[in-house]
C-alpha cells in the first residue's frame, strides 16, 4: 500500500520579522542571518557556532590560572575580538530585521546581548566577564539549524507537565519552608551560639542542609536534644526529596495519557479523538497531518 508523503512543516516567521519588505541588501542580510534553508544562511550558522564554541573554550581557559599566566595577553586579546566579532553579529542582526525592538526583546535578542555585555563591564567590574559563558545558550539555536525540532517538542512536554505540577510544588515548597524556620528557631533555642547556632538564620541554614540530606558538616549539635532533633530532621527528609518527585512523575504520566489521544479535528469532516498513532481519520479516511510516533 503507499504510503501518503506527510506534508512538510513551514516554520512561521518570528514577529519582529512581520512587516514591510525591506530594502535589498537588508533583505538579503535577513536571509543570510535568519534563514537557515539557503546556503548561505547554513554556512552562516555553522561558522556562528563553531565561533561561539571557540569563545566558550577561551573564557574557560582564561579562568585556569596556569593558563591565564602563560597566555595572559593572547586569552585577552582572544576576548576582545570574540566580543567586538559577536557585537558586530549583533548590530547585523538589528540592521537586517523588520522591528529591531522586537528583536532586542525576543529570547535571543537578550541572550545575544547578555553574551557581549559582560566584557564592556568588565572594564569597570572586573571579573564579570567571565559571565560571557552565557554565550553557551546561543547554541540553542543548533535546535533550528540542524532540525531538530523533535526534541524541542519534547523539551515542551515537560515544561507543560511542569507548569501542571507548579501549584502543588509550590504549596509543597511553602510546607517545607515553613519546617526549616520551625526547626532552625527550635535549634537556636535547644543547642545556642556554643554550637555554632549563633543566629536563627544560621540555624535555618543548618535545617535546610539537614533536611535536604546535603550536610555540609559546618555546623553540628552537640546536646541530646539536639541531636534528636536532627535525627527527626534527616529521616524526615528521605521522604521530603521524593514528594516533588512523585508530584512531577504524576503530571508526566498524566500528560502521557492525554497526549494518546489525538484531539486536533480532522480537517475534512471535524472529527476528533483519533488514536494517538493515527495517520488518517477512522470517520473519513482524510490525511490528518499527524506524524505518528
Amino acid at each position: 500500500m503507499p504510503t501518503t508523503k506527510k506534508p512538510k512543516k513551514n516554520i512561521p516567521p518570528r514577529s519582529y520579522n512581520l512587516g514591510d519588505p525591506l530594502s535589498p541588501w537588508r533583505e538579503s542580510l535577513n536571509q543570510i542571518i535568519f534563514g537557515s534553508e539557503t546556503y548561505a544562511g547554513k554556512i552562516f550558522d555553522i561558522v556562528l557556532i563553531i565561533v561561539i564554541l571557540f569563545s566558550i573554550v577561551a573564557i574557560m581557559l582564561d579562568s585556569v590560572q596556569e593558563m591565564q599566566q602563560s597566555y595572559s595577553d593572547s586569552l585577552f586579546f582572544a576576548e576582545w575580538f570574540f566580543t567586538v566579532l559577536f557585537s558586530f553579529e549583533y548590530l547585523l542582526r538589528l540592521i537586517s530585521v523588520r522591528k529591531p525592538w522586537l528583536y532586542a526583546r525576543s529570547f535571543f535578542g537578550i541572550i545575544d546581548l547578555l553574551s557581549i555585555l559582560p566584557t564592556y563591564i568588565s572594564l569597570l567590574l572586573p571579573g564579570v566577564h567571565y559571565l560571557v559563558a552565557l554565550r553557551i545558550l546561543r547554541l540553542l539555536r543548533i535546535f533550528r539549524i540542524l532540525k531538530l525540532s523533535e526534541y524541542l517538542e519534547e523539551a515542551e512536554f515537560l515544561l507543560e507537565a511542569l507548569s501542571n505540577s507548579s501549584r502543588k510544588i509550590s504549596m509543597f515548597l511553602y510546607a517545607v519552608i515553613t519546617l526549616v524556620v520551625v526547626f532552625g528557631s527550635l535549634m537556636y533555642v535547644v543547642e545556642g551560639s556554643d554550637s555554632g547556632f549563633t543566629s536563627i538564620p544560621k540555624s535555618v541554614y543548618w535545617a535546610i542542609v539537614t533536611i535536604t540530606t546535603v550536610g555540609y558538616g559546618d555546623i553540628a549539635p552537640k546536646t541530646p536534644l539536639g541531636q534528636i532533633i536532627a535525627s527527626t530532621i534527616m529521616i524526615m527528609g528521605y521522604g521530603i526529596i521524593a514528594v516533588p518527585t512523585g508530584i512531577y512523575s504524576a503530571e508526566l504520566i498524566k500528560s502521557s495519557k492525554a497526549d494518546k489521544l489525538y484531539n486536533h479535528a480532522c480537517p475534512a469532516c471535524g472529527a476528533n479523538d483519533h488514536d494517538f498513532d493515527a495517520n488518517f481519520c477512522k470517520y473519513c479516511g482524510h490525511y490528518l497531518g499527524k506524524q505518528s510516533n
